[in-house]
């Protein structure tokens, strides 16, 4: 890790930016306190709501934080197979008893009114979802004093981070929850991500700034092994997503440890583009059929999934959640750091010992 990051922080471990109302303030105050890196997450929220999460974000701590953006999408959706989903969706509309959203709601999520307020209000560390900034753009929030960081799930999209000059990339391996950050969707790399320890050793070798390994990290025991594979910390959402700090909602919670859900998948059934949530009916019934079209689909559904949440439906919510999930445990975000910092040291100690032994073995 470069001095300046590993000055955030004394620990490797980074608490990921979960949207939709996962990552508030409370989670992330909890994460920095106890030595790791909490991040809000800005994306679905207005610049005005962004801004009042940091003001009370920094009045609960005095530690270094982040905070995530998304990156507007380019206009490539069909908009006749929006159209189809939509007449696919009318189903699920009536149970619910509301209307669907407007899918033309906005492409770019603020972005420019988030940025004016990240350069008049810096915060330490800025990372970013769904594609690279300008050049401009980071090197506005480096004049400003904030880090950047940039998501990756290929040597391609790290090698464009590297370029873009940020200062850090958030290796994003297939396991994770939530939506992947690749740069372009693609409909025909559905599927194909690699794993997150394969991920790290290739882009390890292709670039030379610090790598922050995501995807299905739940132990301390992984974060040891993502460090020996090449990375230089841990970004860990599920595991944080089941604390009382957590905003999502208890239903979501609960289903991580559920034995109704056993497994995740990849889908486009809720956004449009690929994410990884707990397999439930929604994403049987829809996920074959959703097109290629983020966001309009994210908010073609978002009427739909909010009154599933208030009805406590899991089978029509988006339970987000990587393939780790079944190990999620409700402790204090900030106990649930600890645990990790002490499981994180054994297996370092194990593995010294295992090296020492085989080294008297030759």
């Amino acid at each position: 890790m470069s001095t300046a990051l590993t000055d955030l922080f004394p620990h490797p471990i980074v608490q990921a930016p979960m949207a939709g109302g996962v990552s508030v303030p409370d989670l992330a105050a909890a994460v920095s306190e106890a030595g790791g890196l909490g991040f809000l997450a800005a994306g679905y929220k207005t610049a005005d709501g962004m801004y009042q999460e940091i003001k009370q974000l920094r009045g609960l701590t005095g530690c270094p934080f982040g905070v995530n953006l998304f990156m507007p999408q380019p206009e490539y959706a069909d908009p006749a197979a929006v159209e189809v989903y939509a007449h696919q969706l009318a189903g699920e509309s009536s149970w619910y008893e509301t209307e669907l959203g407007e899918p033309d709601s906005g492409r770019d999520d603020g972005y420019d009114a988030k940025l004016a307020v990240l350069l008049d209000n810096p915060v330490p560390v800025v990372s970013f979802h769904f594609g690279v900034p300008s050049t401009d753009v980071l090197d506005s929030l480096r004049r400003a004093g904030t880090l950047t960081v940039i998501t990756a799930t290929t040597v391609e999209e790290a090698l464009a981070v590297q370029r873009a000059g940020a200062d850090a990339v958030i290796v994003q391996g297939v396991e994770a929850g939530g939506h992947q950050g690749t740069h372009r969707d693609n409909p025909e790399t559905d599927g194909t991500g690699i794993g997150l320890l394969s991920l790290i050793a290739q882009v390890r070798e292709a670039v030379d700034i610090p790598i922050i390994a995501a995807g299905g990290i739940m132990r301390g025991s992984q974060i040891a092994a993502v460090l020996a594979a090449g990375a230089n910390a841990a970004q860990l959402g599920t595991a944080f997503l089941a604390t009382p700090e957590s905003g999502a909602n208890a239903v979501h919670k609960q289903a991580l440890t559920n034995p109704l859900f056993v497994r995740t998948e990849l889908t486009r059934a809720f956004s449009g583009r690929p994410a990884r949530g707990l397999v439930n009916r929604f994403m049987r019934e829809h996920g074959p059929y959703a097109p290629a079209a983020y966001p309009e689909v994210h908010h073609l559904t978002s009427p739909l999934r909010k009154a599933a949440a208030k009805a406590g439906d899991a089978q029509g919510m988006a339970l987000w959640a990587g393939q780790g999930h079944r190990m999620a445990r409700e402790l204090p975000a900030g106990q649930l750091v600890e645990v990790l910092s002490a499981e994180l040291e054994e297996a370092r100690t194990a593995l010294s010992a295992a090296g020492e032994a085989g080294g008297e073995v030759r």
